[in-house]
């Protein structure tokens, strides 16, 4: 079992959440190159490499769930996991990797989406997909459309793609 300290807006992705995104974007990841971009307590990014995702970045930039992250990674020998602890926007301006999905679950109320969004479609792979959850829903926009969406309790979940 996963442990994580508490820590301010941290809200792993429930369970049943967490099934629909992975029916969603295909059972097996296998080969696929993954970014959590506020990796929390990793749900999504350990449960990727779990379903054979070649790569695994987890970015986090509180020092106490970055730890957390570590220890798990070592429990669970995910060695395709890369742990950063760093802010999301100074890894979108450095890194030039690009990733078939992008799992983005920032802290509520502070305008992350609004700030990310316009800079990650660079950071895709051709065909990549973003899965972004909100407070509320999420509108097709100028580069990106809403492709999926669900809500549990008061999250909304997406997954986006780019336009062309």
């Amino acid at each position: 079992m996963l442990r994580f300290p508490d820590a301010l807006g941290l809200r792993p992705t429930p369970d049943r959440v967490r099934q629909t995104l992975f029916n969603w974007l295909g059972q097996e990841l296998h080969g696929k190159a993954c970014l959590d971009l506020f990796a929390g307590s990793g749900a999504l990014g350990f449960e990727a490499a779990s379903r054979y995702a070649a790569s695994v970045t987890m970015v986090e930039q509180n020092p106490a769930v970055h730890r957390a992250l570590a220890d798990n990674a070592a429990l669970l020998k995910a060695g395709q996991v890369r742990l950063l602890r760093m802010d999301a926007l100074q890894f979108l301006a450095q890194d030039t990797q690009p990733f078939d999905v992008i799992f983005l679950d920032p802290p509520f109320g502070q305008g992350w989406l609004e700030k990310l969004l316009p800079l990650l479609a660079p950071h895709l792979a051709p065909d990549g997909v973003v899965y972004a959850e909100s407070e509320s829903p999420l509108q097709d926009g100028p580069d990106w459309q809403v492709y999926k969406h669900g809500k549990a309790g008061s999250v909304h979940y997406h997954l986006l793609k780019c336009h062309p």
